[in-house]
């Protein structure tokens, strides 16, 4: 019997105080419940005004950091950050700016993708640091993948949650406990992210 070929989604976040790690793992959960789909999770280093490169290559514990070829090999990528002045945080946005290789290539065309992400506050900006994660994305002209109001979790979350895609309200002393709207969203951005991805997989190429 063939061995079923899984579709890898990779799934990059950066994160300080564990939410944002907190959420790609709920969004692996998410993506690993789709039958033939694959969560690859990645991180990425902190940069500095000293440095333009990581100062160890691996990270001292957590997943590896992401690489360039994970990009070239995945079907779908989802990108998580904390926000930082309603925009997505600076290592993060150091990553996507070293893909113009991938952009001049078509690498992500035609892939999906989604963005997650955590605020400190209630309104810290988080669609607004959605937003900024999306625009790189547009460019690579991959398809987006939201959350629907069709989900009940969306209308009745008292924390984070939005259209956009997963987030969570870490508040003052709650960083990395995720409340059971928030943990099932991302969840669920994982889990239509990897439907679609595997539906695109199947699909016959076009004919020339």
């Amino acid at each position: 019997m063939a061995k079923l070929r899984m579709t890898e989604v990779l799934v990059v976040y950066y994160s300080r105080s564990g939410s944002t790690a907190e959420l790609a793992r709920q969004v692996c959960r998410g993506v690993e419940s789709v039958a033939g789909a694959n969560a690859k999770l990645r991180t990425v280093p902190p940069v500095s005004a000293e440095n333009e490169r990581p100062v160890k290559a691996v990270p001292a514990n957590g997943p590896p950091y992401a690489t360039q070829e994970d990009l070239k090999s995945c079907a779908a990528l989802i990108l998580g950050s904390p926000t930082r002045f309603g925009n997505m945080a600076a290592p993060l946005k150091y990553f996507l700016d070293s893909t113009a290789a991938h952009w001049a290539a078509g690498t992500l065309v035609g892939k999906p993708a989604a963005v997650f992400t955590s605020t400190q506050s209630m309104h810290g900006g988080q669609e607004a640091t959605l937003l900024s994660m999306m625009l790189p994305l547009l460019h690579h002209g991959m398809v987006l993948v939201g959350l629907p109001y069709t989900e009940a979790a969306l209308n009745e979350t008292l924390g984070g949650g939005t259209p956009y895609g997963a987030s969570h309200v870490a508040g003052t002393e709650n960083a990395g406990i995720l409340s059971a709207h928030e943990q099932r969203l991302a969840q669920l951005l994982g889990r239509r992210v990897a439907e679609l991805a595997v539906r695109l997989s199947a699909a016959p190429a076009p004919s020339g």
